[in-house]
């Protein structure tokens, strides 16, 4: 592997990283509502899935996944059912009398990380998308031969890399919107926006196809 695939294999990356999807959706989402330390919570979520799913491509068992029809069907079911569930309880807590104060947030942070922890992990690990990311490009930019492995491994903590630049920075900006965030109006107008745009994305799973 040379600088140029490693250069080419990091602009294709960082166009999927910064096009609009549910990771970015799900920071916009958790900040507000449950702080900064959940929000990088989500964000260790998404590595933790991404380097999940470029062990299973580098293993060759997400192969299996893409050309059978029926495990595709499975995962692809799952991450959408998990995508609305996820959009139903946004939907749910704008339309609900309960606020969300700093104290609450403060007295429930370790049970709001490992939650948004999981959040972040979920929306990623059942996201067939990412594997089918993963065996379309190594291919292209991952020489054969016997080191092909560590080439596969790098490749990810580049993607993985830039993953955690660009949400983190998502997450600091999001903080910093400290009178917006606390406004129950926002917060109910963030989660009702955000419970239709994750049902769309599940809806918009379903539909997805390798063909």
């Amino acid at each position: 592997m040379d600088i140029v695939q490693v250069l080419g294999f990091t602009f294709v990356a960082l166009l999927l990283v910064v096009s609009p999807g549910p990771n970015g959706l799900l920071i916009a989402k958790t900040v507000p509502t449950s702080g900064k330390k959940a929000g990088f919570a989500n964000v260790i979520g998404f590595l933790s899935a991404f380097y999940l799913h470029g062990a299973l491509s580098i293993l060759g068992i997400s192969v299996i996944l893409t050309r059978s029809a029926e495990a595709f069907f499975v995962v692809k079911v799952l991450g959408a059912i998990y995508l609305i569930w996820i959009g139903l309880k946004a939907l749910t807590g704008a339309f609900s009398k309960e606020k969300v104060t700093q104290a609450k947030i403060d007295n429930n942070s370790k049970k709001n990380l490992r939650k948004a922890y999981l959040e972040g992990f979920l929306t990623n690990a059942l996201n067939p998308k990412v594997s089918m990311f993963y065996l379309a490009a190594f291919p292209q930019f991952i020489p054969a031969g016997e080191n092909a492995i560590l080439y596969g491994f790098l490749l990810v903590s580049i993607h993985s890399f830039m993953n955690m630049a660009w949400f983190a920075s998502m997450v600091i900006i999001m903080s910093k919107l400290t009178v917006a965030a606390k406004n129950k109006v926002f917060q109910k107008v963030l989660k009702a926006f955000t419970g239709i745009v994750f049902i769309g994305f599940g809806v918009k799973l379903i539909t997805l196809d390798t063909k």
